[in-house]
C-alpha cells in the first residue's frame, strides 16, 4: 500500500512492519495494541507471511525469537502487563543477539491499571526490565507518520545491531488517526550473515557477529548461558563472561550517534522543553501559540539516551520535561547536566494541555529568578 492514507497509529505500525519485510508476527491481544495484531492477521497471509496468536505473551516472545533464527524479520506487539511477561525472553534475545521488534503501546499501570488510557510508564522498564547488564535500543513516536517510519527503522536497527528493538508508543498515538504518506519503498538494511567457516560468536570490527540463520548449513549452538566463541556454554570463566557482556553493551553504546534521532528547535533559548512521544504534540502547540520562543529537544530514540543532544542548548537556564509518568526520563537527564530540571508529571490518561505547560514555564521562571530549586510542577 502506497500514497496518502488515513490511519490510526496501530494500523500505521503494522503497515510499516510489512513494508520493512516483517513476515512473522506472534502475539496475544491486549488493549491498546490489539489493532496491530488484527492488521497483521489480515495482511500477513497475503504477502506470504505468518501470523500466530499465542497462548500468552511469554509464548509470543519465544515464537518471535525462533522465527528470527529461522530467517524471518519478526515482531510482536503488547502493552504494559504483557511487556512485563516478556522480560525473561527479552533478556534471552539480548544474550543470544537475536534481532526482533517489540511494540509496546503503553497504558496506565501498575498491574492492569487503565487499559484504555494513555501513559508512558514503561520507559524505564524498557531500559532495565530484564536482569543483568545490557544495553538496548528503544524508539518513541509522536505521530501516526512516525509510527510507520520508526517501525521500519526498528527492524533495520534490530538487524544492524543484532538486538531486540522496542517501539515505545502510547495509547494516544496508537489510537489517533492522521493522514500519512506511505512511500513506494523503504530502505531495508539486512542482517549480516555468518560467513562459512567462521565461528558464530566472533564479532566484526563493530563488535557484532555474523548471523547464522537456521537451515543455511551452519553448525551452531544457541544458548542464553555465558558462551564462548563457538556458542557453547562456558559459565565458569569470569574473564569470558565480562568480555561477552562488555562486547554486547559496547556494540550499542559505541554507536550512540548512529542510533540517535532527535529534533532540536531554538538552540539559543533559555527555557527548553524535552519531550518524547505524545507530549511532544503539546510542546509544539505551545511553541506555535507563543510564537516559537521556547527551545525544544524532541527525542525519538530514547535508548540509548541521546545525552550529547543536551549540549545543543548552550544558553539553557532550565529544562522542562513533560511526561505521562512520574518523571522517568527526567531521572536519566539529571545524570548528564547541571542545568535545573523541572518535571511536569501527568497520570490518568490525558495529555498535557498548553495551559498546563504555560503554568510550568511560569514556575520555572520564578525558580530561576529566586534561585530556589523547583524539581516538579504538580498540575
Amino acid at each position: 500500500m502506497t500514497g496518502r492514507e488515513f490511519y490510526n497509529g496501530n494500523t500505521a505500525c503494522a503497515e510499516g512492519a510489512l513494508a520493512a519485510g516483517c513476515r512473522f508476527f506472534a502475539g496475544y491481544p491486549i488493549t491498546p495494541s490489539t489493532e496491530i495484531a488484527e492488521r497483521m492477521a489480515l495482511r500477513l497471509p497475503k504477502v506470504g507471511g505468518t501470523f500466530i496468536q499465542m497462548e500468552d505473551e511469554l509464548g509470543s516472545m519465544a515464537a518471535v525469537i525462533g522465527a528470527s533464527w529461522a530467517g524471518a524479520r519478526s515482531m510482536t506487539a503488547t502493552s504494559g502487563p504483557g511487556f512485563s511477561l516478556m522480560q525473561e525472553n527479552i533478556g534471552y534475545a539480548v544474550m543470544t543477539e537475536t534481532p526482533c521488534v517489540v511494540v509496546n503501546v503503553q497504558r496506565g499501570g501498575p498491574s492492569t491499571g487503565q487499559p484504555t488510557m494513555a501513559a508512558q510508564g514503561d520507559m524505564l522498564q524498557s531500559r532495565y526490565g530484564s536482569h543483568g547488564d545490557y544495553s538496548i535500543i528503544a524508539l518513541s513516536p509522536s505521530s501516526v507518520q512516525e509510527m510507520y517510519e520508526l517501525t521500519v527503522r526498528a527492524f533495520n536497527l534490530a538487524d544492524r545491531f543484532r538486538t531486540p528493538v522496542f517501539l515505545m508508543a502510547d495509547e494516544t498515538i496508537g489510537h489517533m488517526r492522521e493522514k500519512i504518506s506511505i512511500p513506494e519503498s523503504v530502505e531495508i538494511i539486512p542482517r549480516c550473515e555468518l560467513e562459512n567457516g567462521s565461528e558464530p560468536c566472533v564479532p566484526d570490527e563493530n563488535g557484532i557477529p555474523g548471523f547464522a540463520t537456521f537451515g543455511c548449513g551452519h553448525n551452531v549452538h544457541i544458548t542464553g548461558l555465558t558462551h564462548n566463541e563457538k556458542g557453547y556454554p562456558a559459565t565458569d570463566s569470569a574473564e569470558l563472561h565480562e568480555a561477552l557482556v562488555r562486547r554486547q553493551v559496547d556494540k550499542i553504546e559505541k554507536h550512540r550517534k548512529e542510533i540517535e534521532d532527535v529534533d532540536i528547535v531554538n538552540p539559543d533559548a533559555k527555557i527548553v522543553f524535552i519531550s518524547y512521544g505524545a507530549p511532544t504534540r503539546t510542546v509544539r502547540q505551545l511553541n506555535y501559540e507563543e510564537e516559537n520562543i521556547f527551545g525544544h529537544l524532541n527525542i525519538r530514540s530514547v535508548w540509548p539516551f541521546p545525552s550529547d543532544a543536551l549540549s545543543a542548548f548552550p544558553e539553557a537556564e532550565v529544562f522542562i520535561i513533560p511526561e505521562m509518568n512520574l518523571g522517568q526520563i527526567a531521572k536519566e537527564v539529571r545524570q548528564y547536566t547541571n542545568i535545573p530540571i523541572v518535571t511536569v508529571a501527568k497520570l490518568g490518561g490525558a495529555l498535557h494541555t498548553a495551559d498546563e505547560l504555560r503554568h510550568a514555564v511560569s514556575a520555572a521562571k520564578d525558580a530561576v529568578k529566586s534561585g530556589k530549586p523547583v524539581t516538579e510542577v504538580r498540575l
